[in-house]
């Protein structure tokens, strides 16, 4: 793993701000840290980030609007880090965009631990070295995917994806003709045991079929009910 990746610290709170890029800095990660939703949209406009950690009781800009408008800018992975920790909350979350999710007070070692599973998944589709002997593109019908780039489209359009929808995808469209089962797509994605909640498996999926079918209406991932997800002919 790149251990210079950049980390993004979105958290109004100096001390939790500075311990967490302790933490991540100690690991030999280079961080920054923001302090409002308006402050952290900056800082994504104008650099590039691997990982933002964002909490959600930022001054300004909310954090549950700042992940929507991190998605109209990068695919990388954001980590909510919140003491809001019902299901619903954590549900909402991936739904708006967000990669994974970190209850506060937080335990080091799992911030640690959820950063690096987060950001192997996302190096491995940035870092080129890592696909030398993998084609560039992926395709299945007007669907496009550029494993370099980590550009999808549909016929011309670009559909703008999250680090994990995009490995969804990815995963998906190595063998069009398998089924692949939850625990499957988990383990494969997420780099994690599965334990049987499909609940996150669930929400991603549906997130990312309705993206690709919203350009022309077309459904391109099939439920294969008790067995898991395909792509239709």
């Amino acid at each position: 793993m790149n251990k210079k990746a950049k980390i993004l610290v979105v958290e109004d709170e100096n001390d939790i701000n500075k311990l967490l890029c302790t933490i991540l800095q100690n690991k030999g990660y280079v961080t920054r840290g923001a302090f409002s939703g308006s402050e952290a949209l900056m800082c994504v406009e104008n650099e590039e980030w691997h990982m933002i950690l964002l909490d959600l009781m930022i001054p300004g800009i909310c954090g549950e609007e700042v992940i929507l408008k991190i998605r109209e800018i990068t695919k990388a992975p954001v980590i909510i880090v919140s003491a809001k920790t019902s299901k619903k909350t954590k549900l909402e979350l991936l739904e708006k965009g967000a990669d994974d999710f970190i209850c506060k007070p937080f335990d080091p070692d799992e911030v640690v631990a959820r950063v690096n599973s987060n950001l192997r998944r996302y190096l491995q589709f940035s870092v080129h070295k890592e696909l030398k002997n993998e084609e560039s593109f992926l395709k299945f019908k007007d669907i496009s995917l550029n494993m370099e780039s980590k550009e999808v489209k549909v016929g011309q359009n670009i559909v703008v994806l999250t680090s994990r929808e995009f490995a969804i995808l990815q995963l998906l469209l190595t063998n069009p003709k398998k089924v692949y089962s939850k625990s499957n797509i988990f383990e494969s994605v997420w780099g994690e045991e599965f334990l049987g909640d499909d609940n996150t498996v669930n929400v991603h999926m549906s997130r990312l079929r309705n993206k690709l079918s919203r350009i022309n209406n077309t459904n391109y991932i099939e439920t294969i009910w008790g067995m898991g997800y395909k792509l239709i002919k």
